[in-house]
């Protein structure tokens, strides 16, 4: 088998997605730039787990409301230029005309400068937007060994919510007979009949098949120019797309509990149940896996705080994650995240939600089942999460029932 360690690959990360479903969190920054977990950003998993498995040359091509998305690559992913290891964010340059991406291949025809540069025998594409740990180069041997110009990454998921993705049609081998974008009937893999496999965003290719397929994309008016809606069922029709099931990926540190976890966190409610995985005592997701971290920004902030005052003590905190620099005072939290800088005043109840950077909690005020992005205060006395009427009047509310405050939003 070819030392993989050794193959030259460039990793790809497309980040150039509007994220309109995530609103209000993506008003103001690109979708792969929404803070999550206290203190990262969503593209730094996927960062993560490219550069743990090895992987340092890595190019992210960005395109709307990219400006907190690349600040926080070039303050964050520095890399040693010595051994020619990069992180190099790429804005859409409309390099084929004043055009914007089309779609995630055109986005990688557009940048084929990048590709001809770096001249990789092998290219990772990833998503930039999921929640998940994976080492890649178990995933690139896979492709070596099957010899296909295309690798697609997939994961099992209950049939009953295959409809919600790109369903992975296989036999008893691993290649790919059928890619459906969002069917009506998906099929189950042979061996369970209550699973589907499902695209995980995350592609292995062989430069030159790459190249040849883009290009032949290029040319179809009537394509959208998709890396998963087009590109990948031409490459399965010709025989050429293997599926690497995402089940025999194994992570240092990883758990059983926590083995084959991924999550899209497309919309504001599967943004919400992703945080929760993080807070249970034996969590779905860990952060605390030192064998396979995942990497961000250090924040100088000082230690969080937890104060007491006379009428309610200490308060009481459960089952939360606190980040450097909150300050809890009579405070009492349960079944949330807090990022760095909040202040959570006496008396206030904050229950299963989300607090971003540097929000305020007056005194005495109730939030329940709420997203509220940064630099947001939240009047003493003030309910949300509490009468649903309301907050439809004043804020978004999902689908789930989660609300979800702008970042920097008046509430009176």
């Amino acid at each position: 088998m070819t030392n993989s360690g050794r193959t030259n690959v460039l990793s790809i990360v497309l980040a150039g997605g509007e994220g309109k479903r995530l609103m209000p969190l993506t008003r103001d920054r690109a979708k792969p730039a929404v803070p999550f977990g206290g203190h990262y950003r969503l593209i730094d998993f996927a960062l993560s787990n490219l550069v743990n498995g090895g992987q340092r040359r890595i190019v992210v091509l960005t395109q709307y409301k990219s400006h907190s998305l690349n600040v926080h690559l070039s303050r964050t992913w520095r890399m040693s230029t010595l051994l020619g290891n990069y992180v190099t964010s790429v804005p859409a340059q409309m390099r084929l005309g004043q055009r914007w991406f089309l779609g995630s291949a055109d986005a990688i025809y557009q940048n084929l400068n990048l590709v001809e540069d770096a001249d990789p025998d092998y290219m990772f594409v990833f998503g930039a937007d999921h929640i998940y740990r994976m080492d890649p180069m178990q995933m690139l041997e896979h492709h070596l060994e099957s010899g296909a110009g295309v690798t697609v990454a997939g994961i099992r998921v209950p049939i009953e919510e295959a409809f919600q993705f790109g369903v992975i049609e296989r036999g008893a081998s691993t290649r790919i007979e059928a890619f459906r974008e969002k069917p009506s009937d998906p099929r189950p893999v042979p061996e369970d009949p209550t699973k589907a496999l499902v695209s995980m965003g995350n592609y292995v290719f062989t430069t030159k098949a790459l190249l040849d397929y883009l290009a032949l994309d290029a040319e179809d008016e009537g394509s959208r120019h998709d890396i998963g809606g087009n590109l990948i069922p031409r490459m399965v029709e010709a025989g050429e797309a293997e599926v690497y099931d995402f089940i025999h990926n194994h992570v240092p540190g990883v758990t059983d509990r926590e083995r084959g976890y991924w999550r899209d966190v497309g919309t504001l409610d599967s943004y919400y149940d992703a945080h929760l995985d993080l807070v249970s005592t034996e969590p779905v997701f860990n952060l605390y896996n030192d064998d396979w971290p995942i990497f961000t920004a250090g924040d100088t902030a000082p230690p969080a705080k937890v104060v007491a005052v006379e009428k309610h003590g200490a308060g009481q905190v459960a089952d939360s994650i606190l980040s450097n620099g909150v300050i809890l005072s009579g405070a009492y939290v349960r079944n949330s995240i807090l990022s760095p800088g909040v202040r959570v005043e006496p008396g206030s109840v904050v229950e299963n939600s989300i607090l971003l950077h540097d929000v305020r909690i007056g005194p005495g005020a109730v939030v329940r089942k709420t997203i509220i992005d940064k630099n947001v205060s939240i009047p003493a006395g003030f309910k949300i999460g509490v009468d649903p009427d309301q907050d439809r009047q004043e804020f978004t509310v999902s689908p789930g029932g989660i609300v979800a405050i702008a970042k920097g939003q008046l509430v009176l």
